[in-house]
């Protein structure tokens, strides 16, 4: 069996030790031919796999509540400190301590599913030793440990309503680093050899920027009222256009890695991300032009921030389903060693 011999369908051959010739002429290298219908072939047709089955890549042992946990909370922090921060220069406080506050909580609460899925706080503490800037794990963490306070601070300040200048800078300062934290974990993933991961790294920061300001979106359209959360509205409808939008790109441009978005739990996620993140945007953009239309908000925030969590649980399974099946890591190579001349 050669290389050229795996194809998307699967190998075309014998898997070493498993397959056997079906008759003795087989077994000493003669074909039968029958004359018109070309030559037979004397094995069953053989399921795509690797070397004794063996995956070719070690499965992600994330635990996927923690992992596409702290992907989903972090998307969510980002997005409400950039919210926050527009709510606080346009001269809307309810909608600006709906943000701070949920930004403050949500980053809390993925650094504490980052830190349960490490197994113990010193782990974390551990990754500040060294800064490396081209290891997006070491820029992440860094991120995290900068971002974090400063939304602590912009939230206790606009409670307790003292120390506004310091609550006012800390709430720029969240705002800045807030696009970093929704989408350094796009990065992160990417930067892997998982397959469904590693060939959406082009678009998967859009997807994950749109995820997370969408379910900022939710978070407001659902917690403030409707005379303050007009830019939420406006949010929620450019959010859902960029993350569908990048998604449906993205898949078209990964090829067979993009097949496991499809497929079992993932593919259920994904179907359910896309329903609740267009029909959340639809009731949106109806609450928005109703008065009295409190109850359609609220409905549509908790469909962007449910649309948002299946996407990030979404990617996060399929990443793992394409790192079982050796086919998504081995396929897609051959194909550019051979757009590449090389193979």
């Amino acid at each position: 069996m050669s290389e050229s011999d795996v194809t998307r369908e699967g190998v075309k051959g014998a898997r070493p030790g498993r397959d056997a010739p079906a008759d003795d002429a087989a077994g000493h290298g003669r074909h039968r031919r029958r004359r018109g219908r070309g030559e037979q072939s004397m094995v069953p047709e053989a399921r795509f796999s690797s070397y004794y089955g063996k995956p070719v890549l070690k499965r992600p042992t994330w635990k996927s509540v923690d992992i596409a946990g702290y992907l989903y909370l972090g998307g969510l922090a980002g997005g409400s400190s950039l919210l926050a921060a527009g709510a606080q220069a346009t001269g809307r406080p309810a909608l600006a301590r709906t943000a701070k506050l949920g930004a403050a909580g949500a980053i809390s609460a993925s650094l504490v599913a980052l830190v349960h899925d490490l197994g113990r706080p010193a782990r974390f503490v551990n990754m500040l030793r060294v800064f490396k800037p081209t290891s997006p794990m070491s820029v992440g963490s860094w991120l995290l440990a900068g971002y974090a306070p400063l939304t602590v601070v912009a939230a206790a300040t606009d409670v307790a309503r003292r120390y506004r200048l310091l609550g006012a800078g800390a709430t720029a300062g969240a705002a800045v680093l807030g696009p970093a934290v929704a989408t350094y974990t796009a990065v992160l993933i990417s930067d892997t050899a998982v397959p469904s991961w590693h060939e959406g790294y082009r678009e998967m920061p859009f997807v994950f920027a749109g995820s997370g300001a969408s379910a900022a979106a939710g978070l407001a359209l659902a917690f403030v009222p409707g005379e303050q959360a007009g830019p939420a509205h406006r949010l929620a409808l450019l959010a859902a256009g960029l993350e569908m939008g990048a998604f449906q790109l993205m898949k078209r441009r990964m090829g067979l890695a993009a097949e496991p978005f499809g497929q079992g739990d993932a593919g259920r996620l994904l179907r359910a991300a896309e329903l609740l993140t267009a029909g959340g945007t639809a009731l949106a953009a109806v609450a928005g032009r109703r008065r009295g239309g409190r109850a359609l908000a609220v409905a549509a925030g908790l469909a962007l921030l449910s649309g948002s969590a299946a996407l990030r649980f979404g990617v996060f399974h399929a990443g793992v389903a394409s790192a079982e099946d050796p086919k998504y890591t081995v396929v897609p190579q051959r194909e550019r060693l051979r757009t590449a001349g090389t193979d």
